[in-house]
């Protein structure tokens, strides 16, 4: 390590991240990015490593993509965040796009974060239906704000002192505790992930969704669809709803419709959880939200996904990771203990407590960046970019048989 690295380190183990900075560096992930381009990062100290972790899908097109670059750049030409109290060209065009790829959608309200935007469906959930108790999903991650944070795994929202009787939580997949949670017809809002991320990527019983939709139209209560990672084609279709045929009353998009570039966020509300915005245009203003070089970079984000030979790249690498990783259960059956995976939304879970973080570190040692599941160790998450190519995605499969040989050997 060059003096230089280790003096970024220090710094940030001082100032920035304390905890994270030596939790990752005694994974052997004591990493300072520097070159960044396509699926692939690099140390500053030249290390290279290929790239499925993608930030939670921001870099779901590849690090600094020419086309987005080249998007941001023309937008500078002309453009600066603009003005949050006066409707634009580039904010009024993202939101109409954004509104008709969206079922369900009426209204679009930006932000910079996912968490913000988690927030306002929240917020948008009790005007609009009077009630102040949300239903979520134990083990789920809406962001570190103030709603989100509450709306999330308790342990997470406990350590900020956020947790509130207003918000109860049930388990991912239980569609009766979700029916009790509702009996009494004073919830808002269910907030759930379309496949919870930091827990794992657990796959639900087929029509889990569709029933969370019934029961909240029996119970008058919205139901609000985190897409944070799920969407803008990593199922399949731009959303993972449409996977599943459910009409959400909100959708939160977020990460990669920012390309990795410029913040930016949308909450897609439907109509009733919208009407607010036709009577009192400032409940809610984001000073940074729909920020317009950043809208300009979303729409070529949208241009980029919706391309036919996009979506047929991403489904060329879903069939490949997907012939892979069986391979890979049956050569390591008693290590890798299961694959769950949507499209490019994969979770493995290992044989062993801490076997997705054991697999972190073996995978470093083989070139690649992925990390385990925060809310549950034993699980790996991969995600692979919409555009890898064959090339790198046989390097991948290659560096996770070599990690399951390396972090079996040392779990047992």
């Amino acid at each position: 390590m060059t003096t230089a690295k280790q003096a970024v380190l220090d710094r940030a183990e001082t100032y920035l991240c304390p905890d994270r900075v030596r939790t990752l560096t005694a994974l052997g992930a004591g990493i300072v990015l520097g070159r960044r381009e396509g699926y692939r990062i690099w140390d500053v100290d030249g290390t290279e490593l290929l790239d499925l972790h993608l930030n939670g899908g921001t870099y779901n097109l590849g690090h600094r993509h020419q086309d987005l670059l080249a998007a941001l750049r023309e937008a500078l030409d002309t453009l600066d965040i603009g003005n949050h109290h006066f409707p634009s060209v580039e904010r009024a065009a993202l939101a109409e796009r954004l509104v008709h790829l969206t079922p369900g959608a009426r209204y679009a309200v930006f932000g910079s974060s996912g968490g913000e935007a988690v927030d306002l469906a929240v917020k948008s959930a009790r005007r609009a239906t009077g009630r102040r108790r949300v239903v979520s999903v134990t083990g789920a991650y809406h962001g570190h704000t103030g709603l989100a944070l509450a709306a999330g795994d308790e342990r997470a929202a406990r350590a900020f002192l956020s947790e509130s009787p207003e918000f109860v939580h049930v388990a991912y997949d239980d569609l009766e505790a979700t029916g009790a949670a509702l009996a009494g017809d004073d919830v808002a809002a269910v907030v759930v992930e379309a496949i919870p991320a930091t827990v794992g990527f657990p796959i639900a019983a087929e029509g889990y969704l569709a029933g969370l939709r019934s029961l909240c139209d029996v119970h008058g209560t919205a139901l609000v669809v985190d897409e944070v990672q799920t969407g803008l084609g990593r199922t399949g279709p731009l959303w993972a709803v449409q996977r599943f045929g459910v009409v959400p009353d909100a959708l939160v998009t977020a990460k990669g419709l920012s390309g990795g570039l410029y913040p930016i966020t949308a909450t897609l509300l439907g109509e009733s959880l919208g009407e607010w915005l036709e009577t009192d245009g400032w409940s809610h203003v984001s000073t940074f939200g729909g920020a317009e070089v950043g809208c300009r970079v979303a729409q070529a984000v949208l241009d980029l996904t919706l391309q036919p030979q996009t979506v047929q790249r991403a489904a060329v690498v879903t069939e490949r990771f997907r012939a892979g990783l069986a391979v890979l259960s049956a050569r390591y059956p008693d290590w890798l203990a299961e694959v769950r995976q949507t499209g490019l939304v994969i979770g493995l879970r290992f044989a062993h407590p801490q076997g997705g973080m054991l697999m972190t570190g073996a995978l470093l040692k083989a070139g690649v960046w992925a990390i385990y599941a925060g809310f549950d160790p034993s699980v790996l998450q991969v995600k692979p970019g919409l555009l890898l190519s064959d090339a790198e995605t046989d390097r991948a499969l290659e560096a996770l048989d070599a990690a399951c040989t390396a972090a079996s050997a040392r779990a047992s």
